[in-house]
């Protein structure tokens, strides 16, 4: 695993790595102090497959350079790095288009399993995210008779067609509507309509809500899906 780990703090980076290192014996993990550096890193370094981006950085912030990402390097996971973890500063994150948010305080077992998951096309969300609806599906419960089972939820388990699968699966990746339209060849209006599919499915109103909702379904993709 090729790794890019941007955070202003140089010592923080160097334990980062250390950590991933004893986690991963095979990680190779590039650093940069600032969202310009980390640019012409990407630039000139060829098999980055993943980076952590910190959020609050000099020059252009961490969801400037989040946001910078999705344009130039779409195929590219982004994992936001923070030490908060209120709901405003985690939907910012997805809104800039990351596909995970990984909080300082975590620890190794944490960090290790939200690469992974983002790696093989998951979103890694801080449980402190579903806190409330956690609070709120246990009063549901409490007054339900019927027992409940978990199953692996897919784009077929939601009722979405082959097409929706595919715009859901780019909308998870942070792609803008446009590069979706692009890479399927469907024009911006029938995006739009699968687009609106999705989000019923899902039963939410916005892109963002429809991340936080797939990951706490645990929306599962093959392995192997490129839509």
């Amino acid at each position: 695993m090729k790794l890019l780990l941007v955070d202003d703090h140089a010592l923080f980076r160097e334990g980062v790595a250390l950590l991933l290192a004893s986690l991963e014996p095979n990680v190779e993990v590039l650093q940069a102090g600032s969202c310009e550096s980390a640019m012409e890193l990407i630039a000139a370094s060829a098999g980055i497959e993943i980076v952590l981006m910190d959020l609050q950085l000099p020059g252009a912030s961490g969801l400037e350079a989040i946001r910078l990402l999705r344009d130039r390097y779409p195929e590219l996971p982004v994992v936001a790095v923070s030490s908060s973890e209120d709901k405003e500063t985690v939907l910012q994150a997805l809104d800039a288009g990351a596909m995970g948010f990984i909080t300082k305080s975590s620890s190794s077992s944490v960090l290790r399993a939200a690469l992974k998951l983002v790696l093989s096309k998951g979103i890694y969300l801080p449980p402190s995210v579903f806190l409330a609806d956690a609070m709120r599906a246990s009063v549901v419960a409490e007054d339900s008779t019927e027992p409940t089972q978990q199953r692996a939820v897919t784009p077929e388990t939601l009722g979405l067609t082959s097409r929706q699968s595919a715009v859901l699966f780019r909308i998870l990746q942070g792609k803008s509507a446009k590069l979706i339209g692009r890479e399927l060849g469907l024009s911006g209006s029938t995006v739009k309509v699968h687009t609106s599919a999705v989000l019923r499915a899902l039963n939410v109103t916005t892109r963002t809500q429809a991340v936080i909702s797939a990951s706490k379904l645990g929306l599962r993709f093959p392995a192997s899906y490129n839509g």
